[in-house]
């Protein structure tokens, strides 16, 4: 309140009211009529505690802002709080996706150490079948190469007997095979 005055005693004594001329306290002179009403005015906004008010309401705002700053801090705190927190979970899911790559490649080597062991006995059971065809064709050549020397080799007695042997060798010949079989079926 003495400030307000002192103010009010200031902004009076440094008026240009005391450069006129002719006397002051008239009220022809508008120098004093202006002076008269801003004291008036300060008196009406003293009388109804105005300055009182504009501080109220001054430290209402003061207090409003404070609250806010304090729910901002709050809430860069809760941030803060819920950053870290999501910077662990990263870090386990990181780790955890970690492992599961190492777990992974683990049994793709293991996968791949099978394959390899099933591919060389798969080899192994198609050589020991491709051996077994090639012996068994082998058998088979080497049967139808008897077969065919003995019927070669039939004709070719059947031409030489034919040749040598006459009218009568042959009938005897047939005599002696019927009598053979006659005593075999007997």
């Amino acid at each position: 309140m003495n400030r307000i005055m002192t103010i009010a005693a200031a902004s009076l004594a440094a008026s240009p009211a005391f450069a006129a001329t002719g006397p002051f306290f008239s009220l022809s002179n508008t120098d004093f009529v202006v002076t008269l009403g801003f004291i008036v005015f300060i008196a009406v906004l003293l009388y109804y505690k105005v300055p009182t008010l504009l501080m109220g309401l001054l430290d209402k705002r003061a207090e409003g802002i404070r609250s806010e700053l304090d729910e901002a801090k709050a809430l860069r705190e809760e941030a803060q709080a819920l950053l870290a927190s999501y910077e662990r979970r990263q870090r386990e899911v990181q780790e955890q996706a970690d492992r599961i790559i190492a777990h992974a490649k683990e049994e793709a080597v293991l996968a791949g150490e099978q394959a390899k062991a099933d591919l060389e006995k798969s080899i192994a059971r198609r050589m020991a079948a491709a051996e077994d065809q090639i012996a068994s064709a082998q058998a088979s050549a080497v049967k139808d190469v008897r077969d065919r020397a003995i019927a070669v080799a039939i004709e070719a007695a059947r031409d030489v007997v034919a040749k040598q042997m006459t009218a009568k060798d042959a009938a005897k010949s047939i005599d002696d095979a019927i009598a053979e079989v006659g005593q075999k079926l007997h």
